[in-house]
């Protein structure tokens, strides 16, 4: 199916259509994903009326002429969506020749649980064949890229280090230039773009968590990151992509965007988004964040804890498919800390990496010794093994801090050169 000058009309009627939807949306969408996540919750107000963000998917003038008599490939997931359409099948009703679809982690409907491999399969909605970019490889192969001229990257991400769809688009670059193709990013807002925090990753703890030097929150969004990845030529054998960004409307750093679909299943919401920078820390030692509740990255907790204001909360991990198969400690009661009470926009406010959290369990699980139980995996979270000796030594935060400053002010020089909005 290629685009030809009888589908002018469609697309016309289709801009129309997406605009008139996602005005709709925009007054409908709730300041959370999930309605039932109310319990504790003190709801933000909604702030006056502000110009509607409109996201690089939307601007389908400016990229559906791209694809003119062109084999398409899209790496999205469930946030691939175009006012209350999905992006494939918008670019199916006009006419757009797609030949592959490439699923990142949780796959390209976002119902695998965090880690799974996604396997090759065929799409039951639209029949094309879906090339797993989370299993026995993270990148297209040559093969893979054979029927395809362009490949169209739209998902949404969170702007933290070791969520792996930046490392997804660095794979999905480096094989697009090695085989010639060009990617165009169809550009999304951050919600944590509004700062940037944390130590730098160092080279020796690259990996599919943490691919490039950068900061674990690192203000900028997909389609800025893309063109800095492409500038800095990190790419293997500093190879350099035929690179576009289709990019966003009506939006700034400090501008908040409340994402209308879970960006991945424990991400359930915008307050589990502001907060996953600082808990994710937890996946390496014995703690548990909440993955087999209701509420992941919503709450830290354990089975042997001594600190008295852990004992009022407590929850109990079970296995949930989909989500958390299973998740750590399972079917124990964990007493711990529920930030579920916490004022949404003061933590987004708060501009800033919490180490207090860790710092607080550290002092509080039991035994202390066996409290990193994946040293290495937290390492390569942190992207050094600094920041463990140093919640080992017991620093203060002042002093963890000022060890990551000269570095944070080489790297804002670096990615002042790639915004692309204020």
């Amino acid at each position: 199916m290629l685009i030809g000058n009888q589908n002018t009309c469609l697309l016309f009627l289709l801009i129309l259509m997406v605009v008139s939807c996602s005005s709709e949306i925009e007054e409908k969408v709730p300041d959370e994903f999930d309605v039932k996540d109310s319990i504790g919750v003190v709801k933000s107000q909604l702030k006056p009326a502000e110009l509607k963000t409109i996201v690089g998917a939307e601007s389908i003038s400016e990229y559906l002429p791209l694809l003119e008599n062109k084999r398409v490939a899209v790496v999205g997931n469930q946030t691939s969506i175009v006012g209350s359409s999905f992006l494939v099948d918008t670019l199916i009703s006009l006419g757009v020749n797609l030949t592959l679809l490439f699923s990142p982690e949780h796959g390209f409907r976002g119902n695998y649980d965090a880690g799974e491999k996604v396997k090759h399969t065929q799409d039951s909605v639209t029949g094309l064949q879906i090339f797993s970019l989370h299993g026995k490889t993270h990148k297209p192969t040559a093969k893979s890229l054979e029927n395809v001229d362009v490949i169209l990257f739209d998902i949404q991400d969170v702007g933290v280090r070791f969520y792996t769809y930046i490392s997804t688009l660095h794979y999905v670059m480096e094989a697009a230039a090695e085989n010639n193709k060009q990617v165009i990013v169809l550009d999304r807002p951050n919600p944590n773009a509004h700062y940037i925090d944390g130590p730098i990753l160092k080279k020796e703890f690259k990996s599919f968590v943490g691919m490039h030097p950068v900061p674990v929150v690192y203000g900028m969004t997909i389609g800025e990151y893309a063109n800095m990845i492409n500038g800095e030529f990190w790419l293997k054998d500093s190879l350099q992509v035929d690179l576009k960004v289709i990019k966003l409307k009506n939006w700034t750093h400090d501008k908040e965007y409340i994402l209308p679909i879970p960006p991945s299943p424990n991400l359930p919401n915008q307050l589990s988004i502001y907060l996953y920078p600082s808990l994710c820390f937890f996946e390496g030692t014995e703690v548990s964040i909440g993955r087999g509740t209701e509420y992941p990255f919503q709450v830290w907790g354990h089975p042997n804890t001594t600190c008295k204001e852990q004992s009022n909360f407590t929850f109990t991990p079970m296995s949930i498919p989909g989500k958390s198969k299973k998740p750590k400690h399972q079917n124990k009661i964990c007493k711990g800390i529920d930030y579920r009470g916490f004022e949404r926009d003061s933590i987004r406010k708060n501009w800033k990496l919490e180490i207090g959290p860790i710092q607080q369990a550290k002092s509080c699980v039991q035994p202390r010794k066996t409290f990193f139980v994946r040293t290495r995996f937290f390492n390569l979270l942190a992207g050094n093994d600094e920041f463990i000796k140093q919640l080992e030594e017991k620093q203060n935060e002042a002093d963890i801090r000022k060890s990551w400053e000269s570095d944070l002010e080489k790297f804002k020089l670096i990615r002042s050169s790639y915004l692309l909005y204020k």
